[in-house]
């Protein structure tokens, strides 16, 4: 397990933005370690072990995402109980006015755009593990990562205006 807790954080980071929801994100990354931890020996002989959490990571989220759509009511009355009296740092940044709105502006782009779009700006991951990790060809994550900056920079252009 030694060899996952330093991806732990991306695996959450990641989960997070396909999810929009931090407990379904939470549930994933255990998901996630579970399954690495029930399949320890052929996880140990995975080359890039890193690239393979992130597609694990990535398939049960949108795996997550595909149910949540089928069942739309959840039962909230457990929770809340339960208040942030403080304030986090992602929250505070969260309620800058350009921050609202390069999250606009990222939410409104294609789900490939918007994925290639973190793992490369967000996690630092280099185009062949982006390519690894979604299953595009490095030709395609360069296009896709090339278009989502492009609208960006358009888009927050007229916002500063």
């Amino acid at each position: 397990m030694e060899l996952v807790l330093p991806y732990k954080d991306k695996l959450f980071r990641f989960a997070f933005r396909i999810l929009g929801d931090r407990f379904e994100a939470e549930d994933v990354v255990q998901e996630v370690l579970i399954k690495i931890w029930k399949k320890k020996e052929q996880f140990l002989g995975i080359t890039n072990k890193e690239a393979w959490c992130m597609t694990l990571t990535r398939n049960l989220a949108i795996d997550k995402t595909r149910a949540k759509k089928k069942v739309q009511t959840s039962d909230i009355d457990g929770y809340f109980h339960i208040k942030d009296k403080t304030m986090t740092p992602d929250r505070a940044t969260e309620s800058s006015d350009t921050m609202v709105q390069i999250r606009k502006v990222i939410d409104e782009l294609p789900v490939k755009q918007r994925d290639v779009l973190h793992l490369r700006d967000v996690e630092g991951f280099t185009y062949q593990e982006i390519s690894d990790i979604t299953g595009l060809k490095v030709d395609q994550v360069k296009v896709y990562l090339h278009r989502a900056r492009k609208i960006l920079r358009e888009k927050l252009i007229r916002f500063r205006k």
